[in-house]
């Protein structure tokens, strides 16, 4: 989402409207399919609520008037991942129907950064988007997992809140990251280990052992980047307050962080 692409003052309130109806257009769709009862119908249309709000607020604290390019995959992402949420919160998680939502709604995760930077139309807004999306699909299928496994799987949701919270007691939490292809990749593995392990397709001793191994991924990349801001936190200088300590490597933007990260 960027400042330049701005048009007339309504035209992101459209584009969210669209949104709302898609929203209950697929809330329709599985009732439909899979006859998503009352508590999916709540839980949908209050995930749907509340992303519009959060939307809302960001536009105006930025100050763009439209979407960008990027934002309107991820928010047609954001669509799915409401679709995701109804199945769960409905007892429908498993099957095709679940699984192919949410494996959409993955696939899309990788368009909408390739938009962005083949429009240049990066932003921190647009980041910030995606990476939210991002957050609660990890949560919802973390959660609805561990309906099978164990709250032990609730750790690959939680992780990203976790920092986030820990963030605001230890401020140098908040400082950039370098790049890391490693960071990404793990990033993007756990939605794959989890749609996989919670599709029913695999056994539950396998299923188990693929999101072990996201976890311990996860584990270990979360442990390597606060390693790397512990290092790189801002020193206190001699007549107290903080000084900041070089930084060896080039950080990341807003845009080039991971989506785990806030």
């Amino acid at each position: 989402m960027t400042v330049g692409t701005r048009l007339d003052k309504g035209t992101a309130g459209r584009e969210q409207a669209v949104a709302a109806v898609a929203q209950f257009g697929l809330l329709v769709v599985l009732w439909a399919s899979v006859g998503l009862h009352a508590l999916g119908w709540i839980a949908g249309t209050a995930y749907g609520a509340a992303i519009w709000a959060l939307l809302t607020g960001g536009l105006r604290r930025s100050g763009a008037r439209a979407l960008g390019p990027a934002d309107r995959v991820t928010l047609g992402r954001a669509v799915l991942v409401g679709g995701v949420t109804a199945l769960a919160v409905a007892g429908a998680a498993h099957g095709a129907v679940f699984t192919g939502v949410a494996s959409v709604a993955l696939v899309l995760d990788a368009v909408d950064g390739k938009v962005a930077r083949r429009t240049g139309t990066c932003s921190r807004l647009g980041a910030r988007f995606d990476m939210e999306v991002d957050a609660f699909l990890i949560m919802v299928l973390s959660v609805q997992l561990a309906m099978v496994q164990g709250p032990w799987v609730l750790a690959i949701g939680a992780m990203r809140y976790a920092f986030v919270a820990a963030s605001w007691v230890l401020p140098w939490l908040n400082a950039p990251l370098p790049p890391s292809f490693a960071r990404k990749t793990v990033a993007a593995c756990q939605g794959i280990a989890l749609v996989a392990a919670c599709s029913g397709i695999l056994p539950g001793a396998a299923a188990a052992g693929v999101a072990a191994l996201a976890l311990a991924a996860l584990v270990w990349s979360f442990g390597r980047d606060i390693a790397w801001l512990w290092r790189t936190r801002p020193a206190e200088a001699p007549g107290g307050g903080h000084e900041s300590l070089p930084v060896p490597v080039p950080v990341a933007s807003a845009a080039g962080q991971s989506s785990w990260r806030g």
